[in-house]
């Protein structure tokens, strides 16, 4: 017994659409005693997730893990960076797109099964205005659709698939200044997505290419286009295309600065805030250890 370990696990009781009820039930049958003595905790308010892992780290947990969606993952994670924590995912949130990119497995006893038999390795995370971000960051439209989204009474694909749908009807680019290392432009701007991951979620890959390890953030501006070209960018993001769109371009850098005509709306990992019309984005080199299947290329 000198060799199990103690591990945390958050549960967001009201993330994504399906019931938390059965969790703990599933994590005492399925996780391996032999190695880990599981403690589990629910958040009941936004923050409190941050909190709790803090407690966690504090009392030497080696793993915490995150129940819920990207939003649950942020706030657990934000308190493990640069520990020797490491995070451990099982995916119950509306998207998911830190599991999917990791290639977490979705079925939750599938996801328990993963923490027993693991491995560990190190991902970037970005910041934007000191806000720690690890999947996706950014501004425009997106960032619009996570505003309504969050203030949606029911989750799920489909409700978010209605706010795209009523958003874009009435949305209008706006207009940025660009600044990189080696850099200065001007460009409007449909939206503008900060990815350490390669998608939002659902399987939608915003930045195809994105290395969460590589220590750079792949930049997307999606510039104005016409209305009759929004499924088939739609498509292009599902089948990891995107960037064979016309109005798509891809910036690649450790950081950059924009700045916007007024402060607004803002989304980090899919949870909207507001932020200042000036925003500098900046990606951090390994600096959140996470937990991976062993089949992962993941090193």
């Amino acid at each position: 017994m000198d060799n199990v370990k103690k591990i945390g696990f958050i549960i967001n009781p009201i993330s994504g659409t399906r019931t938390k009820k059965n969790i703990p039930e599933l994590i005492t049958e399925n996780i391996d005693t032999n190695l880990f003595e599981p403690v589990i905790k629910y958040t009941t308010c936004a923050g409190n997730a941050t909190e709790l892992a803090k407690e966690m780290v504090n009392a030497g947990f080696p793993l915490v893990v995150a129940v819920g969606g990207d939003g649950t993952i942020n706030e657990v994670a934000r308190s493990l960076v640069h520990t020797n924590a490491a995070l451990g995912i099982i995916p119950c949130g509306s998207g998911n797109g830190l599991a999917r990119h990791l290639e977490i497995p979705l079925k939750i006893v599938e996801a328990i099964e993963l923490i027993n038999n693991h491995k560990i390795v190190e991902i970037d995370y970005g910041t934007a205005n000191e806000i720690l971000f690890f999947c996706t960051c950014g501004v425009g439209f997106d960032a619009e659709i996570g505003q309504q989204f969050a203030q949606s009474k029911t989750r799920g694909f489909f409700t978010y698939l209605k706010s795209v749908i009523s958003e874009f009807i009435k949305y209008k680019a706006k207009k940025y200044k660009f600044k990189t290392r080696n850099n200065k432009f001007k460009k409007q701007a449909f939206l503008i997505t900060f990815a350490n991951a390669s998608q939002y979620g659902n399987n939608a890959y915003i930045a195809p290419n994105a290395d969460i390890q590589d220590g750079l953030l792949d930049v997307c501006i999606i510039k104005p286009f016409p209305s009759y070209k929004v499924f088939e960018i739609g498509l292009k993001l599902m089948r990891r295309k995107i960037y064979n769109c016309q109005s798509v371009e891809f910036i690649r850098t450790d950081k950059i600065r924009i700045r916007r005509k007024k402060s607004g709306v803002f989304h980090y990992d899919g949870e909207p805030c507001k932020m200042k019309k000036k925003i500098r984005v900046k990606a951090h080199q390994k600096g959140l250890k996470v937990v991976v299947s062993v089949n992962s290329k993941l090193t």
